[in-house]
């Protein structure tokens, strides 16, 4: 997989304290997606929690300077402050499992001194095709050519 490209140390430094507070959570999106190797850019960087109640998230967000803004009308729930302002908190895919479920096959990575679960790529591209919204149709092709890459070079490197 390649080098963190597109987290500051202020990102890692919230996911690494999420990590140290026992939080379960994936990075899900086209953000997980580019740290499997897909060539996607992103403006966020969505975080899907097992559960949005865990304590460990308010300890993690104090502890970087955020604050959780509880949904308010029509607005979803959101982090706020200078350290969180680039993470979307999502509270459902379309067309996958639960978390629990999903959590089983999620790829562990390391983004400097954090740890990281991120929805595999067959997951994400199912989860699209599900939502079915024009941003998600649009980037679909880019997708999939790239998890057809990645499994050509997988199955490159796994032979003798």
């Amino acid at each position: 997989m390649p080098e963190n490209l597109i987290f500051t140390r202020r990102e890692i430094a919230f996911l690494r304290e999420l990590g140290r507070n026992g939080v379960d959570f994936m990075v899900v999106g086209l953000a997980s997606a580019t740290l499997q190797g897909a060539p996607a850019v992103t403006q966020d960087i969505d975080l899907w929690f097992r559960d949005l109640s865990d304590p460990g998230i308010g300890k993690a967000l104090d502890k970087v300077g955020g604050i959780y803004v509880p949904p308010i009308g029509g607005n979803p729930p959101m982090f706020a402050g200078q350290n969180v302002d680039l993470f979307d908190i999502v509270l459902r895919l379309d067309g996958i499992g639960p978390f629990r479920a999903e959590a089983r096959d999620a790829i562990e990575v390391s983004l400097g001194s954090a740890k990281v679960m991120l929805l595999p790529l067959e997951r994400i591209i199912a989860s699209k095709k599900a939502a079915n919204r024009p941003k998600d149709r649009a980037s679909l092709p880019m997708l999939e050519s790239a998890l057809i890459a990645i499994r050509e070079r997988r199955a490159k490197q796994q032979k003798p």
